[in-house]
């Protein structure tokens, strides 16, 4: 389904509020969106992978590529659409974003007072803004070997799968050495690197929804909330409880907007 939001100008801001639960059905736009989420997480996904976007970050969605949206828990979702030849240059792809305070400004102005999306220098300031932010771990690439796709299909049925690499040789009919290259050259990255993806993008729903580190470490297969937060650390540079810290703290600024 096309949906075009070029008659509204160059830059074009839209507020969408959603239940729990609540699910876009798959969807093309010829614009590139951001979208942000001021409460609520939401899960972006397309034929290339998945994206998880925690509230108060945001995914930018190249013009063109199909993709559909899961909302978990309320979401207030802003989008920005932007005309294909305004594009930054280096967002040529789907990537979640960090966003900096001046840009969730500008982003609730432009949502509240359309003439602010309209304005050729707040245009230009919100593209430079965009263009500069940190891409952020939080995307889940998925396999053209059908053999790889299964062993990504069952983990993203069950992230806390203990299989080893060699338990899903055995499954798939080819040996370890062989998986093991075939992720690295479709998705540029190990096993064990798209399995911790794959376990970061199913702990933060849970985190935010409420339930405690050990618990999320345990239901994910993780043998302490120890080990857990080392690796959610490395990928996201906060422990858990930093994080979400963070986001209650921009969350409360959101809600007071």
């Amino acid at each position: 389904m096309l949906i075009s939001h070029f008659h509204h100008g160059p830059v074009s801001a839209h507020p969408h509020d959603y239940p729990d639960g609540a699910h876009q059905e798959r969807h093309i736009h010829r614009e590139a969106q951001l979208l942000y989420a001021m409460c609520g997480t939401m899960r972006v996904v397309t034929a290339q992978g998945a994206w998880v976007i925690p509230p108060t970050r945001a995914v930018w969605i190249a013009p063109w590529i199909e993709h559909e949206i899961f909302m978990s828990g309320k979401v207030c979702m802003r989008s920005l659409f932007i005309d294909p030849e305004l594009s930054p240059a280096n967002l040529s792809q789907c990537c979640v974003l960090a966003v900096t305070p001046l840009l969730r400004e500008l982003i609730l102005k432009a949502v509240q007072a359309p003439r602010h999306a309209k304005n050729p220098l707040i245009q230009q300031l919100m593209l430079e803004e965009i263009a500069s932010l940190e891409n952020l771990p939080l995307h889940i690439p998925m396999p053209e070997d059908r053999r790889l796709q299964g062993i990504c299909l069952a983990l993203l049925q069950t992230p806390d799968h203990p299989n080893t690499l060699e338990d899903w040789a055995q499954q798939v009919g080819a040996s370890s050495r062989t998986l093991a290259r075939l992720f690295q050259q479709q998705l540029q990255m190990s096993f064990n690197a798209w399995r911790q993806q794959l376990r970061l993008m199913e702990a933060l729903p849970r985190l935010i929804a409420g339930q405690s580190v050990q618990s999320v470490a345990d239901q994910l297969g993780y043998g302490s909330a120890r080990a857990f937060s080392a690796m959610f650390r490395r990928l996201l540079g906060h422990n858990p409880r930093e994080y979400l810290s963070a986001l209650n703290q921009l969350s409360a600024i959101n809600a007071s907007r």
